[in-house]
């Protein structure tokens, strides 16, 4: 815990409140300091029920909470606890039937990279090792069998699925999951009220697992941690957009090198030719999105799997069905101690039979965790075995066809059908890994880690069909430079190994945080999974880092450079946040200004776009100073991404009060998960924002006019309770007022206040229509409303201090400005009309 601040202490709630104290409207300018309704037990009896047995004890006992002795709880909690107890949202479970279709959805989707690695896993394993002799091809075929089994089956299948994020998954899942559970994330405008998300609930640690807290207190404190986790999780990210690269590039030469030996004439240059044509049009077509040609996919991919499968069976049965012997795991050594170094440097090659497997766990956000283990235990994997097995059986009887092994193995008659579903199942394949890259780079934008980018939405039913046109141009480039550069497949398999690996090895480093920290699994099993599975992983990234000098430096080019871009727009970020929070605009300031705030008021709405959570900005100083009048109604709109994957639209604003009431100043979180989209027209932003201000006003008032009713009615009681027990003051809590009591609690009756305090309650509750107040700031919200919405922007300009380090000039002043000036910018990014801005601009010193 970070100083007295965090000090968890154990106090009663008290229904005292100090009469010097003000209250101002609402908002957290006062003295005073409002609890919000989740600390009232629900099963505890309501105040007035309180039978003389109970006080004996002493008010103090009726209820017990934890709070947090220094800090104040606001009214964007209070907000969140009654916006979360009027919404449930439950994930309803599929049919079988259902679950079925998902099933075979995913073969698509999911599956493509991994099926179609039988068209080049053996041509690159005996590029490195020659058939010699039997114990060559069936410590081949035992390596292949247990490394499919123990990845993509064992680890994939049976643990990592289960590590999803609200059936979200991918490297940044895995993030926000660990974000939510300890505050790690580098950015620092986490809120209370965020943990009030349906879909932000989760099973916490319980304080007795002394491990999972150790862990959770020693990430939240060093900031070295925090770093770390951050680079590894960019690392993974940077890999998976290397594979968006290389996948289209392998599976795509891999299919069209088939013609090599069916047509004469068809050469290396036409491989390289066909190949880019292929490419081009696979890239063009990436603006229409998938949605038009989805419901292909699954059943060319099915038809593939078939013909894996049947092809496999046809050559076991024709050539030497004995290739089973393979099962028996003594030939992996067998293999290594005939072939030594030459069988090292062949597992560069073998790990390509798992490629696409961590796209079982990035994908699972379209689809279920059963569909995706329905598909690959019962499909995908047996089929993937005896494909594999068939061509170990050809090869049994003809060693020499090893360098193009796929198309040799298939019957005569059957090779031009099976050329074009190939060919068709490699485009899918990269269909899907192209898609990939785009959700992944749009997680990384909303988490503020990637430079903001146009975002096309080409499909209006599912969010997630998206086209992001600079990424997609950027690997259509390097693809074509890649394939134009290798012109084998066997060199790009160098290459592709690298990436593929390093996200395993990310994924498995990340799920064991998860197990220490969130799933308190026992500390041998958490320990077991790294050094299972992290052992192999690692023995294969020794195997593809030995071909750094024969195409395997590709990979770790792309890495670095992504991951350069993406932490230097992090960490300008932070800085430019950290800076917005220290200059930002005090309340005395505010209350010297007055309402009219040193200016004139015009009838309107002024929307200021800003990144703190809660405070002032300084650019609204800014704006006070440069502008001639100020709206009449002034809205600090804070769009925040939370670490979920989807907020339900009615938890969408939080809002809060910032200054006294005639001061028309509100606060407003709108907040938005990772995977949510924000392609809303202006108009429709503006009708859900003032209607959910004029519900906040509404719940304002009931909540102030129950509090005031509420303190009159037992104040006397309270006060004689507060003298007998002696502990009115010196503890911190006697400063403590009224839980604010949500108006659903009234229809409880188990809660419900008696006819003589009812009959007593004042206008405002009775009839919130009647409150002249409440009626007053309506219409005068109305009024501004009918006036128009302007949007306040900032144009700011980073810039790192005289005094700081050379190596951060050259960060801020020059790569971040890069970046911040070649991005897509405020006004277009936030969807807001061109003709309704006023921008001013700030510099920032970080």
């Amino acid at each position: 815990m970070e100083g007295d601040e965090d000090r968890i202490e154990e106090s009663s709630a008290r229904l005292v409140g100090r009469s010097n104290h003000n209250i101002v409207d609402g908002g957290s300018v006062g003295e005073s300091r409002w609890v919000d309704g989740s600390e009232v037990d629900s099963e505890s009896p309501p105040w007035s029920l309180l039978d003389e047995n109970d006080s004996r004890l002493g008010y103090g006992s009726m209820r017990r909470r934890l709070v947090k002795k220094p800090k104040k709880v606001n009214s964007f909690d209070v907000e969140a606890m009654e916006i979360a107890g009027a919404h449930h949202h439950h994930s309803k479970d599929l049919s079988v039937w259902k679950t079925l279709a998902m099933a075979f959805q995913t073969l698509g989707v999911v599956y493509g990279d991994l099926g179609t690695s039988p068209l080049y896993v053996f041509t690159d394993v005996f590029s490195k090792v020659p058939i010699n002799s039997e114990v060559d091809i069936l410590g081949a075929l035992s390596l292949v069998i247990y490394t499919i089994s123990l990845i993509p089956l064992a680890k994939y299948v049976f643990v990592v699925l289960k590590a999803n994020d609200n059936g979200e998954g991918g490297t940044f899942a895995l993030y926000s999951l660990i974000c939510r559970y300890a505050k790690v994330t580098m950015l620092p405008n986490r809120q209370p009220a965020d943990e009030n998300i349906s879909s932000f609930k989760l099973k916490l640690p319980t304080p007795e697992l002394e491990r999972a807290l150790k862990i959770k207190e020693t990430l939240e404190k060093r900031s070295s941690l925090k770093t770390l986790l951050l680079l590894l999780v960019l690392t993974g990210t940077s890999m998976v957009i290397g594979d968006g690269i290389l996948t289209p590039a392998m599976s795509v030469m891999s299919a069209v090198s088939g013609l090599q030996g069916e047509i004469p004439w068809f050469g290396t240059n036409a491989v390289v030719v066909v190949s880019i044509i292929i490419l081009v049009g696979l890239f063009s077509i990436q603006q229409f999105g998938t949605g038009k040609v989805g419901f292909l996919f699954a059943p060319v991919l099915g038809l593939w799997f078939f013909s894996l499968g049947s092809i496999g069976i046809y050559n076991l049965v024709k050539h030497d069905i004995s290739v089973i012997k393979a099962l028996n795991p003594a030939y992996i050594y067998f293999f290594f101690k005939k072939n030594s170094g030459a069988a090292w440097s062949a597992l560069g090659g073998c790990v390509l039979c798992i490629t696409g497997a961590e796209a079982m766990f990035a994908d699972l956000g379209h689809f279920s965790v059963e569909s995706i283990q329905i598909a690959f235990t019962c499909v995908v994997f047996p089929c993937l075995l005896l494909a594999y097995m068939g061509q170990a059986s050809y090869l049994m009887k003809y060693p020499d066809s090893a360098s193009r092994i796929f198309y040799d193995s298939i019957p005569e008659s059957l090779f031009w059908p099976v050329f074009v579903i190939a060919t068709l199942a490699a485009m899918i394949a990269s269909q899907a890994m192209i898609s990939a890259t785009f959700s992944c780079v749009k997680q990384a934008m909303s988490l503020g880690c990637f430079p903001r980018l146009k975002i096309v939405h080409t499909s209006r039913k599912l969010m997630g069909q998206i086209y992001i046109p600079v990424i997609n141009y950027f690997l259509m480039i390097m693809c074509i430079v890649v394939v134009s550069i290798f012109r084998r497949t066997t060199d790009i398999a160098n290459a592709y190994g690298i990436a593929e690996v390093g996200v395993m090895i990310v994924s498995t480093t990340l799920v064991t945080l998860v197990m220490l920290l969130i799933w308190k699994t026992n500390l041998f099993l958490a320990l077991c999974f790294p050094l299972v599975f992290g052992s192999v992983e690692l023995v294969y990234l020794s195997a593809v880092l030995s071909k750094i000098k024969e195409g395997g430096w590709l990979p770790l080019v792309f890495a670095t450079f992504f991951l350069c871009v993406m932490y230097t727009w992090n960490y300008g970020s932070v800085l430019k946040y950290q800076s917005e929070v220290r200059e930002k605009i005090s309340m005395d300031f505010m209350l010297e200004l007055g309402s009219t705030l040193g200016t004139v008021r015009v009838p309107g709405i002024g929307l200021l776009y800003n990144e703190l959570v809660q405070g002032i900005p300084s650019i609204f100083g800014q704006f006070l100073l440069s502008l001639p009048a100020i709206h009449s109604t002034i809205v600090f709109v804070c769009i925040k991404y939370v670490p979920v994957p989807v907020v339900p639209q009615e938890e969408r604003f939080l809002f809060r009060r910032v200054c006294p009431k005639d001061y028309h100043i509100f606060q407003c979180v709108a907040r938005y998960g990772y995977k949510d989209v924000r392609k809303v027209d202006h108009h429709v932003f503006e009708q859900l924002l003032v209607k959910s201000l004029e519900k906040f006003l509404r719940r304002e008032a009931q909540d102030l006019a129950m509090e005031s009713n509420l303190n009159e009615h037992f104040d006397d009681s309270v006060s004689e309770r507060s003298r007998d027990s002696g502990a009115a003051g010196g503890d911190g809590t006697e400063e403590l007022r009224v839980p604010l009591m949500h108006d659903h609690r009234l229809e409880d009756p188990r809660t419900s206040i008696p006819e003589d305090t009812s009959s007593s309650l004042p206008a405002s509750v009775m009839s919130l229509d009647e409150d002249p107040g409440l009626e007053y700031e309506l219409s005068a919200l109305r009024e501004a409303m009918d006036s128009g919405f302007t949007y306040l922007l900032a144009h700011g300009d980073v810039r790192a201090k005289k005094n700081s380090l050379f190596f951060k000039k050259l960060v801020i002043n020059y790569l971040y400005a890069f970046l911040r000036n070649n991005c897509r910018a405020g006004a277009a990014n936030m969807s807001v009309p061109h003709m309704n801005i006023m921008q001013v601009a700030m510099t920032y010193m970080v």
